[in-house]
């Protein structure tokens, strides 16, 4: 199973932000996002989930043309967004069977490392490494072959970090997963391969010193 986009491109007003990009992820691989503020890496995550169209280009599941006014109700793709989604006045033990009805799959979020610790808590009392940590688990677990990740190390405690790197690991033996996150080493740690975003186009990324290169970061 593969997810293509082809010709992709995308602007604001007279702003360009995407020009033809090609992205191809493969199921069981890890890929790493890399691209300064502003060079539009949310924006290829949402086209890439459906949330906005693109000016031009095509997006195919396994080389089938898959509109992006299809893509949410397929099933096929789950996002996690940079921004918290779970509402703060509800207990992490009610929140859990709401994603999942099967007491099976339940169990996969009630029993990962660590849930035990605040599954009494309300959301809006988990600290920003719990609640990342449970959004990752919710929406990691769900059956879509193909997993969105905006963000999930950034602000977040050491601890929930490693729980969060390696739940992502379990996920590669059956998803194929597009991640970003300016926390640049916990994307290394990770990936199979990556990617800069730069003059709205995508680099291949080999390692540290090719972000070096590429001018997202700077020698120390």
């Amino acid at each position: 199973m593969s997810l293509k986009l082809e010709n992709i491109s995308k602007g604001f007003g007279r702003k360009p932000l995407l020009n033809e990009v090609f992205l191809e992820i493969d199921n069981n691989e890890i890929v790493g996002l890399f691209g300064r503020n502003g060079t539009g890496k949310s924006t290829l995550l949402k086209i890439i989930f459906g949330l906005l169209k693109p000016d031009s280009g095509i997006i195919l599941m396994d080389g089938k043309d898959f509109p992006c006014r299809k893509i949410i109700a397929s099933g096929k793709i789950a996002f996690l967004p940079q921004d918290s989604f779970l509402p703060k006045n509800r207990k992490v033990r009610e929140i859990i069977p709401l994603f999942f009805p099967n007491g099976n799959d339940q169990d996969k979020v009630f029993y990962a490392k660590g849930v035990a610790d605040f599954c009494h808590k309300k959301i809006g009392d988990l600290s920003l490494g719990q609640l990342r940590y449970l959004e990752v688990l919710l929406i990691g677990n769900l059956q879509h072959p193909y997993l969105l990740l905006d963000e999930p190390f950034s602000m977040i405690e050491p601890v929930y970090k490693e729980y969060i790197q390696n739940f992502i690991l379990t996920l590669k033996n059956s998803k194929g997963i597009l991640l970003t996150d300016h926390y640049y080493l916990d994307v290394l740690k990770v990936s199979n391969r990556n990617l800069l975003l730069k003059d709205q186009g995508l680099l291949p990324i080999q390692n540290e010193n090719d972000l070096i290169t590429n001018r997202y970061l700077t020698k120390n």
